[in-house]
């Protein structure tokens, strides 16, 4: 069994069922946005290959994107992107390649230019360029109604999808998530594939997150910059889910565990409560003292919340 959390929401997914909330938008409590002058961002994805889709992959007559090149995905984050439109996909490739380390290893920038307007892409790693591995990825958008053109998503209901956050905030990833695929190495991992989602939901093209659920983004983008926007691939050091808290330092590692969290704390911890997500409390652990090792390998399949009370009163949740 492996347990994910994202920032302090644990999730057990053991049959993959999920039916919460993710990570809200940048800057917000609980966020795992990365901000591109983040000290956590030791490099930046330096070759980069683009290879375009559609304006409309349901109208093939209107042609492909053309906006950007691939050389305005390398460096850092700067708002100069490289559209790829509807199925386009973009490779960067390692050199050296990524190794797992604990925490996010890498961090994927789109342009959206608030919180709202979203261009979702899949993420997957390869060590070979043959073999290509998929991150977990969720969408709990409404798919009854069609997001717009200029439609709104809500980041809540996001997870593993690149272009979650807005422009200059990247979305990180673990590669931790994919240590159990046979098909790729976590400590050689030399290429990056980011692939444009479909964001239809009435056609006969459409793009499925891993639960089978259609993915809807703002469809159609009928435009030369249509489709996902990609600004900067950042390179990770990073041991720590982030906090608003200048004044606590935090790690929570690893991510995805097989049953024991351990947490780090540059603070003392009074007491740590697990609740699942009707706010019942399952468990209350009294700490007093900075570093801890929670076994949840015994948990039953779902979500959990994990609350923090520091020796100074203060929470995070």
């Amino acid at each position: 069994m492996k347990i994910f959390f994202i920032f302090l929401l644990i999730s057990l997914f053991l049959n993959k069922n999920i039916s919460s909330q993710f990570a809200p938008a940048a800057n917000q409590p609980g966020t795992t946005a990365i901000y591109k002058d983040s000290s956590v961002i030791v490099g930046w994805a330096s070759k980069c290959y683009v290879f375009r889709g559609w304006k409309d992959i349901n109208d093939t007559s209107l042609g492909k994107v053309t906006y950007g090149t691939p050389e305005n995905a390398i460096g850092p984050a700067d708002n100069n992107v490289v559209s790829l439109g509807d199925s386009g996909y973009a490779i960067i490739i390692f050199d050296p390649p990524l190794q797992d380390r604990e925490g996010y290893d890498f961090a994927i920038f789109e342009n959206a230019f608030d919180d709202y307007f979203l261009e979702l892409g899949i993420v997957e790693v390869s060590s070979d360029s043959i073999h290509w591995v998929r991150f977990y990825n969720v969408s709990l958008t409404d798919t009854t109604e069609q997001i717009g053109t200029f439609g709104s998503l809500n980041t809540e209901k996001i997870f593993n999808l690149a272009g979650k956050y807005r422009v200059l905030y990247g979305t990180p990833f673990d590669l931790a998530e994919v240590v159990d695929s046979p098909y790729v190495d976590v400590n050689n991992i030399k290429y990056l594939k980011i692939v444009d989602v479909i964001g239809s939901v009435n056609t006969d093209k459409f793009t499925l997150d891993s639960e089978g659920h259609k993915i809807n983004d703002p469809y159609p983008t009928q435009f030369e910059t249509g489709g996902f926007d990609l600004d900067a691939v950042a390179i990770l050091n990073c041991e720590t889910n982030f906090v608003n808290d200048i004044d606590i330092k935090l790690k929570i590692f690893p991510n995805p565990t097989k049953g024991v969290i351990n947490i780090k704390s540059s603070f003392k911890i009074e007491k740590i409560e697990i609740f699942d997500t009707v706010i019942k409390l399952l468990s209350t652990l009294i700490i007093e003292k900075n570093d801890c090792s929670l076994d949840i390998s015994s948990f039953p399949k779902g979500i959990y919340f994990i609350k923090i009370t520091f020796a100074n009163k203060k929470t995070l949740v």
